[in-house]
């Protein structure tokens, strides 16, 4: 590519990122230019306002293009993948310089993500674990699905919309969101204390179940035996909904 045509590119692209705020390229028809605008910006808009319809219904018009022209022309993109647009106008907001953006919305906004971010996901869906009757919880391991993910957040974020939207944070929220056996998206809130059993398996690395739930115990003062019971029955729903992975440990 000689470097000509290279520089005419780069002027081309940097146009259509500011087309308010630069000079259009020399020896273009208006009208083709408008078509590249108008292709550019509808284009990357339509990919974020399906990702975060709740975030978009917080806007008005002029607002919402405000705010997707600023991810245009300022954010650099680390991928070309068209399903990777939503996770970069992402990162764009979490850059933003506080007072930017109201209080919730980086977090209404990465909760959003995440269900896009579940339903692309490489992985299957575990399958239905049944123990043998004589099974020990030291013969057995967790792993969380790759097609679900936590999400913790100081605000409410599965509640907020047009008639709520918090000034101040309230008490945690944590939020499963995973991909059930008929490949559809769910949702599921959990207690503190669900949401600390997920991650302890997710950071659990190869132990066994009951290593995993030793260490719980010890960290809440429970009793094993205590903890073996909530611990196992909250594993084996997880299971049951495709969440988490049992399996016999290797010997």
């Amino acid at each position: 590519m000689s470097l000509v045509l290279q520089q005419a590119q780069r002027e081309m692209a940097a146009y259509l990122r500011d087309p308010g705020g630069l000079s259009p390229p020399a020896g273009i028809e208006s009208r083709r230019l408008q078509i590249y605008r108008d292709l550019v910006y509808r284009n990357i808009e339509g990919f974020i306002s399906s990702a975060f319809p709740v975030l978009r219904g917080l806007y008005d018009d002029v607002s919402w293009e405000a705010r997707v022209r600023a991810f245009i022309q300022s954010h650099r993109c680390k991928t070309p993948l068209f399903l990777r647009i939503s996770e970069e106008f992402l990162s764009f907001l979490a850059a933003l310089p506080e007072g930017e953006l109201r209080p919730f919305e980086a977090e209404l906004a990465h909760y959003e993500w995440l269900e896009l971010a579940v339903d692309v996901a490489e992985g299957q869906v575990p399958e239905v674990f049944t123990p043998a009757p004589d099974l020990k919880l030291t013969q057995l391991m967790a792993a969380v699905a790759q097609t679900a993910q936590l999400g913790s957040y100081r605000y409410p974020v599965h509640r907020i919309g047009q008639s709520f939207q918090p000034d101040s944070p309230g008490d945690p929220s944590f939020l499963l969101v995973y991909r059930d056996r008929e490949s559809r998206v769910q949702f599921m809130e959990l207690s503190p204390g669900s949401a600390r059993l997920i991650q302890e398996v997710r950071e659990g690395g190869d132990g066994s179940v009951a290593e995993l739930l030793g260490r719980l115990a010890i960290d809440w003062g429970m009793s094993e035996t205590q903890l073996l019971d909530f611990g196992w029955t909250q594993l084996k729903e997880f299971n049951d909904a495709g969440i988490i992975d049992l399996r016999i440990l290797a010997v």
